[in-house]
Formats: C-alpha cells, sequence, structure tokens
C-alpha cells in the first residue's frame, strides 16, 4: 500500500511505530559497538606482544581476504609489501593503513639483495619506499630483506634511508607448503617481543587467523607493532615490552629480600638456529632460571670459527670478535622459577651451535 494510500491519521501512527523501531535497532547497534569496544579495551596483554607480519603483497587475490580475517579476530599486523605491487594496487596499500596495520619494505622486484651493487640495492628500496608513500602519504620505517638475506652493504643502504631491518624469530613455513595447523603450531611457539614470518597470498595462512588470535589470547599476548627502534614487538602505542611479573614464592611471614646469586643452577641457555643463508644466519637463545628466581642473566659463548653478531634484540652484547657476552635488558632480566625469556641475532659466517654459559646475578 501506498504511503498517500493510508489515513493521515494512521499515517502518523505508522511513522511514529517506524520511528521507535529504528530508534530501538539504533540503540541496540550502539549498545553492540559499545561491548566489542569495552571487550578489545579489557583484553589481557599480560605477556606481552608479538609481531605478526605477512609478506609479499598486496594481491589482488587475497589481501582483502586477508585483512577482513584479521580484523575479525582483533588483530593487527605488519604488512612488508613488494613495490612493484604496491605501485599496481595503491588501492589495497590504503585498504592496509585503513584496516589498522602497519606497512614496510619488502624491496621492489624481491631479488636477492646481497647479490647486487650499494646502487641497485638503494633504487630497490627507495623505490619501493615512493610506491608506498604516493599510496598511504607516509614512507615505511621498517625493511624486511627478501629471504631474509642481508650483508653490510644492504644495511649500509638501509641506515641511509632510515630503515629498521626486520628479520623474524620464527617461521612459519606457509611458503614451504605448511598446513593450516602446522602454521598455528609455529605461531604458538612465539614469545613476548617476537615476530613471526607468515605470507599475504596463501589460503592457509589466512585459515590459520581464527585459531592463532585465540592461542594468543589463551597466552595473554597480544598482537602488536614491532619498534622501529629495536626491531621487536611492543605495544600497538609503541611503549615497550611488557615483562611477566617473577613468580616469587612468598613467605607466611616477611623476610628480608635477597638477591640470588649466579652460579651452577642459576640458569641456562641454549641456542637454535631458525634460519641461514649463505655468509649468515639468525639463531634464538633461550635463557632459563633454575630452581629459584633471578633478577639478571649474563651468557657467554665463543665462535668455533669467523662468525661475527651483526645484529642483536632482547639483550645488550658487550665486547667483539670471536667471544660473545650477552646480559638481559632492563625488561626481561627479572625471570621466575623456572621461567624463561629469548633473546636472537644475526650473525655473518656459517651457522654454528657453540657452548653457552649462563650466570644468574
Amino acid at each position: 500500500m501506498a504511503d498517500s494510500a493510508v489515513p493521515i491519521g494512521r499515517r502518523a501512527g505508522l511513522r511514529k511505530t517506524v520511528a521507535t523501531a529504528l530508534a530501538g535497532v539504533v540503540a541496540a547497534a550502539l549498545a553492540t559497538v559499545a561491548v566489542s569496544t569495552t571487550a578489545a579495551l579489557a583484553a589481557d596483554c599480560s605477556g606481552g606482544y608479538v609481531g605478526l607480519t605477512y609478506d609479499d603483497g598486496p594481491n589482488p587475490s587475497n589481501t582483502t581476504n586477508l585483512l577482513n580475517t584479521l580484523k575479525a579476530n582483533g588483530l593487527r599486523a605488519t604488512f612488508f609489501n613488494i613495490g612493484q605491487n604496491a605501485a599496481a594496487h595503491p588501492s589495497l596499500v590504503r585498504a592496509q593503513v585503513d584496516a589498522g596495520m602497519w606497512v614496510g619494505n619488502h624491496s621492489y622486484t624481491h631479488p636477492h639483495l646481497p647479490q647486487m651493487s650499494s646502487s641497485q640495492i638503494q633504487s630497490e628500496l627507495q623505490r619501493t619506499q615512493q610506491a608506498i608513500q604516493q599510496a598511504t602519504g607516509s614512507a615505511p620505517k621498517l625493511f624486511r630483506p627478501p629471504y631474509g638475506e642481508t650483508n653490510s652493504t644492504l644495511q649500509s643502504v638501509e641506515q641511509q634511508l632510515g630503515l629498521k631491518e626486520i628479520i623474524w624469530d620464527v617461521d612459519s613455513q606457509d611458503w614451504n607448503g605448511a598446513s593450516t595447523a602446522q602454521i598455528v603450531q609455529a605461531a604458538g611457539r612465539l614469545q613476548n617481543g617476537q615476530v613471526i614470518l607468515m605470507h599475504d597470498q596463501y589460503a592457509t595462512t589466512v585459515q590459520a587467523i581464527p585459531q592463532i588470535a585465540a592461542n594468543l589470547r589463551s597466552r595473554n599476548l597480544c598482537a602488536g607493532m614491532i619498534s622501529p627502534t629495536t626491531g621487536r614487538a611492543v605495544a600497538p602505542d609503541g611503549s615497550g615490552p611488557v615483562s611477566p611479573s617473577p613468580m616469587i614464592p612468598q613467605s607466611p611471614s616477611p623476610s628480608p629480600t635477597t638477591t640470588p646469586t649466579g652460579g651452577p643452577g642459576g640458569c641456562t641457555a641454549t641456542m637454535e638456529t631458525v634460519n641461514s643463508w649463505g655468509g649468515g644466519f639468525q639463531s634464538n637463545v633461550t635463557v632459563r632460571a633454575g630452581g629459584s628466581a633471578i633478577r639478571g642473566w649474563t651468557v657467554t659463548w665463543s665462535w668455533p670459527g669467523s662468525q661475527s653478531v651483526s645484529q642483536l634484540w632482547g639483550g645488550l652484547r658487550s665486547g667483539s670478535g670471536s667471544s660473545v657476552s650477552v646480559r638481559n635488558e632492563t625488561w626481561n632480566g627479572s625471570l621466575g622459577a623456572s621461567a624463561s625469556t629469548t633473546f636472537g641475532f644475526v650473525a655473518n659466517g656459517t651457522a654454528a651451535t657453540p657452548t653457552l654459559t649462563c650466570s644468574a646475578s
């Protein structure tokens, strides 16, 4: 029935009823938004922050689906875009930023950069900076070298362009045919401050997102940004990593605070090579407290050959040459009994796993 055919009295009543119904729908929608916002604000990030990263985009076939799935699961991530893809699809780069993601540089054509000259490397990185800036209005501060390959020439160009080199702590192996379950399992190894490598173009990677989100929540971890200063995952506002409070046993009655001493049983350290390439490799070192809490740690080792550390995170290195000494940062020195933390590094030379010594303080 057309509106003009309804008597004026009934017409007014109908309009009042419709207006009341609409007001109820709007109120319900606003209430839903308020609940969602409250839930987001209530997220428990006491376990710290991790960096979810996706390389090789943007891709018209998958980027939009990836962004929608991340948003639906309350996750933010860093997208390391290939410059020629960004130049071809600027609207997708803008969509990444509009979805609350961060955008990094992944070279223009994804070559083996250590095999190129300084000027060629400069072109690869600079053209990508320009493509992303034209799409979003700002140039990236983070750079991920293709294949994780790096050398001093590349690092010099990165420094000139104000870029922080970001490798990864965990490789999802999605590029190598990993199943959704295997990708989820890899993400389950992430610890506070660490970064995982994933890619923009795989359906299995998108399908893993809901389970990754659930696993992070179960461990009180949140998806954060990658600091352009330290290269580690931090809170989205850029504040430092969170260190869980040490689980120090409480005595029934007050007792004086004691400082744990080093020595046997104070702490242990184990090294694992997580990535390697011609002329370099990346390793993680896990430091674990012994039977009692510690307030600081130092890990030392000597290389079996001519290896040398070129980049380190999650610890403070002193000295140089074949003997290496790494002590804790201010935020990851306190460990409860049997608790652990991890630092990582990139080194030049052939991958090696020397014998480590850990002393507590």
